[in-house]
């Protein structure tokens, strides 16, 4: 968010490459849920996926967050900016990345979570309410 924001403040932000590469986040409230779960429910052990159980298109969580911000976002961002803004690395694993994961252990275990929707978890993050 720290660097998309300014970037959608200014015009420039949109879809990265054909925004269609899939895109596993979490909310920031959700991931400590998570984690105190870890800690406290014997039942979870082992590998966990920190993730939403709604896995995104690039193109649709940079129209989420278009739209919270009240900006535009027609234009794709060139492949360069993200490797100029994260790296070589950083633009692979972060920019270019396609991973459709889900919280199955979580959900198996009834996990509840507070943002399940990216639209609501951004929504939250930034201060607005979910439209």
């Amino acid at each position: 968010m720290k660097l998309l924001r300014p970037l959608f403040f200014a015009g420039v932000g949109g879809r990265l490459g054909s925004g269609r590469q899939w895109l596993s986040w979490i909310g920031l409230d959700d991931l400590t849920d998570i984690y105190y779960r870890a800690l406290y429910d014997a039942r979870l052990s082992g590998p966990v996926n920190a993730v939403s159980p709604v896995p995104v298109r690039n193109s649709d969580y940079t129209k989420a967050l278009a739209h919270l911000l009240r900006r535009p976002a027609a234009l794709p961002v060139p492949s360069l900016a993200p490797r100029i803004l994260l790296g070589q690395q950083g633009a692979r694993e972060l920019g270019e990345a396609d991973q459709r994961v889900l919280p199955a252990r979580l959900q198996e275990l009834g996990h509840r979570f507070r943002h399940p929707t990216v639209q609501q978890a951004l929504a939250h993050q930034l201060g607005h309410d979910a439209d």
